[in-house]
C-alpha cells in the first residue's frame, strides 16, 4: 500500500488502481452526475429504507443539484442503477456522506466501497480534506474498514420540532 492511502493512521481505498480491479470484477462504473432518472432512484431510496409514502419523486432532481457531489453506481452490462451516494457540504472546508445505499443484490460485490471512493475522491479533488457520515446501525464496520472511526467525542443529533412542518419531499412526515 502506498503512502499516499495512509493519512492520520487511517487506511484510504481509493487508489485508481483499486478502483479500477474493483471495476473490473464487477462490470460496474460509479459516475458523478447531476441529474438522474427518477425511478431508479426510488428504488435505491426505498432499498435504504429512506422513502416514505407521500414524498413527490419529481423533486429529486432538486435533491440531486442541491447536493454538493452525487454518485451513481451503474451494472455496465444492463444500465441499472445499482446503488448511490451523495455528499452534502458547504464546499469549502467540509463534507457529509448521505444516501449511501446498494441495491440488496448487489451488497457484499464492493459497489458500496467503489461509490465512496468515488465521493471521497471527488471531495479531495474539491479540496475537502474533513469528512464525516452517520453510520446506520449495523454499518460500523463496513465504514470502519475505510477509513471512518467513531467520533467519541460526539452526538448525532435530529430535530424533532413541529411534526406538521414539511420534510424533504414536501409533505408532512
Amino acid at each position: 500500500m502506498s503512502e499516499k492511502n495512509i493519512i492520520n493512521g487511517i487506511r484510504r481505498i481509493n487508489t485508481e488502481n483499486e478502483i479500477s480491479e474493483m471495476n473490473k470484477e464487477n462490470d460496474i462504473k460509479v459516475e458523478i452526475v447531476d441529474s438522474w432518472e427518477e425511478d431508479p432512484l426510488v428504488e435505491l431510496y426505498q432499498a435504504g429504507g429512506w422513502w416514505k409514502d407521500g414524498m413527490d419523486k419529481s423533486r429529486l432532481g432538486d435533491l440531486i443539484r442541491g447536493s454538493f457531489i452525487f454518485a451513481v453506481a451503474i451494472d455496465i452490462s444492463t444500465r441499472e442503477s445499482i446503488g448511490m451516494g451523495r455528499v452534502i457540504s458547504d464546499g469549502i472546508s467540509d463534507a457529509y456522506i448521505q444516501d449511501l445505499v446498494v441495491l440488496p443484490e448487489w451488497r457484499g460485490r464492493g459497489v458500496g466501497r467503489m461509490i465512496l471512493a468515488a465521493l471521497l475522491d471527488e471531495c479531495r479533488a474539491r479540496k475537502i480534506f474533513w469528512t464525516a457520515l452517520i453510520a446506520e446501525p449495523g454499518t460500523s464496520g463496513f465504514y470502519g474498514t475505510l477509513g471512518f472511526k467513531p467520533m467519541s467525542e460526539f452526538v448525532p443529533m435530529l430535530f424533532s420540532g413541529d411534526e406538521k412542518s414539511p420534510g424533504p419531499s414536501g409533505a408532512g412526515e
